[in-house]
């Protein structure tokens, strides 16, 4: 990394970081959207610059944001895709169709960023600026002479979500299921109540299937805002046609047209994910986005999105899968049993501090696997000996190992050609296994001591 980069990444993440340390409650406090508007009006209000699609939801909104941006890139469109986490590179959260920010504009957009971040919390009227908030108006002023379009991944619930500063032309509501518990509540009807903050009166909206409690929430928070609600899997639907190692066919039946698709994205809960991504292009087509059905087979062909059921290597199996909570593990459980023949499993498992690893164990056990508890390097990472005594409490063959690489490494010693070996647990242990088979050198930011503690 570049002197430059390396100092702006470094200010960026010195502040409140409620990714790396999460927040204790979901307050106005912490999650502020005056805050992040008297930010972006002190920038020029940036993220008014071009049309948003806003993406919410527990699992598969980063999915279904890469397929929805590939699709809108191959119409002609200059895509700006905000995600988060990354994999690999902190770049990776905000890019124009393929590419992605430079470490020189970082530092420069950095540089414009901060003046106005100092002036607003010496100022103090509305709190101290947060490192989301601080990445998420990085990405605006980054788009902002650069997108015709926004393609918006909520970081965290969405009502108090620095992204809902905008007015989306659609907004998105992927998969809702039980993870942030904490701070958006126990229930499927309070998290739905964060979730289905995004939606705004003159917006058009669409919503993946959801449980029976979760639907009621999405559909009276449409209905209450005058918001026209979409349902995937009784608006559109679709028809799984073929499936292999390489990816998946499927026939979706949107509001206007057919689509055969092939789909280079593993597992069912992808295909819905396409089901809700072919949705919001339609939708996004009646505000002047248009979309012809050749660009939605051609980018959703095309798209890349690292880290969910990706193989990595045949002879063993391996793969990597960045399921972090017991619903999008139950889903990982049922993909490997139904489309990945194998003779034994091993799964190097590693797990947040603050998520549920009995529910996530519990999930993965009746694969009857060896399980391997590791520690990726995100300083939430969980204690892998914790990991592993919980995994043998619930019957499970399990062991303790350092490091994402280290458990990789035992693993695939032990696995026989015909074996499965899988990485999973956090989107950062698939990560960390992708870097180890594929030799990638991940982004190692050298933090400066007790910077968290210096704002």
């Amino acid at each position: 990394m570049s002197g430059d980069y390396q100092s702006a990444l470094a200010w960026v993440l010195s502040f409140a970081d409620y990714e790396r340390n999460p927040a204790a409650k979901y307050s106005s406090a912490d999650f502020n959207l005056p805050r992040m508007e008297a930010l972006l009006a002190r920038l020029g209000n940036p993220h008014r610059a071009s049309p948003v699609i806003h993406i919410a939801g527990t699992k598969g909104k980063g999915s279904t944001a890469a397929l929805v941006a590939s699709a809108l890139s191959r119409a002609g469109y200059r895509v700006g895709l905000y995600t988060s986490p990354h994999l690999h590179t902190f770049r990776e959260r905000m890019r124009i169709g393929q590419r992605l920010i430079s470490e020189d504009e970082v530092a420069s957009l950095v540089a414009r960023l901060r003046p106005e971040v100092e002036a607003l919390n010496q100022q103090g009227t509305v709190g101290q600026v947060t490192t989301f908030e601080l990445i998420t108006a990085l990405a605006f002023i980054f788009f902002e002479r650069r997108a015709d379009v926004q393609v918006l991944e909520v970081g965290l619930g969405g009502r108090l979500d620095s992204t809902n500063v905008c007015q989306s032309e659609v907004c998105v509501i992927t998969s809702l299921s039980y993870d942030h518990t904490h701070i958006l509540g126990r229930t499927l009807p309070e998290i739905a109540y964060e979730k289905a903050g995004i939606l705004k009166a003159g917006a058009l909206a669409v919503t993946a299937p959801q449980a029976p409690e979760a639907m009621a929430v999405v559909e009276e928070a449409a209905r209450s805002r005058g918001v026209p609600l979409t349902v995937v899997g009784r608006d559109v639907t679709w028809e799984m046609l073929q499936q292999d190692l390489d990816g998946q066919s499927v026939r979706i039946q949107g509001l206007r047209d057919s689509y055969d698709i092939w789909l280079p994205l593993l597992g069912d809960h992808q295909v819905e994910n396409a089901a809700v991504a072919v949705a919001t292009l339609e939708l996004a087509g009646r505000r002047g986005l248009i979309v012809p059905a050749d660009a939605i087979i051609a980018g959703f062909r095309d798209v890349s999105w690292p880290g969910r059921l990706q193989v990595l290597e045949r002879r063993p199996l391996v793969i990597a899968d960045g399921a972090h909570n017991p619903y999008s593990m139950a889903c990982l459980r049922d993909a490997l049993r139904e489309h990945f023949p194998f003779r034994r499993a091993f799964v190097i498992m590693g797990i947040s501090a603050d998520k549920d690893a009995s529910g996530i164990l519990r999930e993965i056990a009746p694969l009857g696997c060896k399980l391997i508890a590791v520690r990726s390097r995100h300083p939430r990472a969980a204690d892998p000996a914790r990991i592993a005594a919980e995994a043998r409490r619930l019957g499970m063959d399990a062991t303790s190992d350092l490091t994402v690489a280290d458990g990789l490494a035992l693993a695939r010693r032990e696995a026989q050609p015909d074996d499965l070996v899988c990485a999973t647990g956090s989107l950062f242990v698939a990560a960390e296994a992708i870097e180890a088979v594929r030799g990638i050198a991940p982004e190692v930011l050298l933090m400066p001591v007790n910077a968290a503690s210096t704002h």
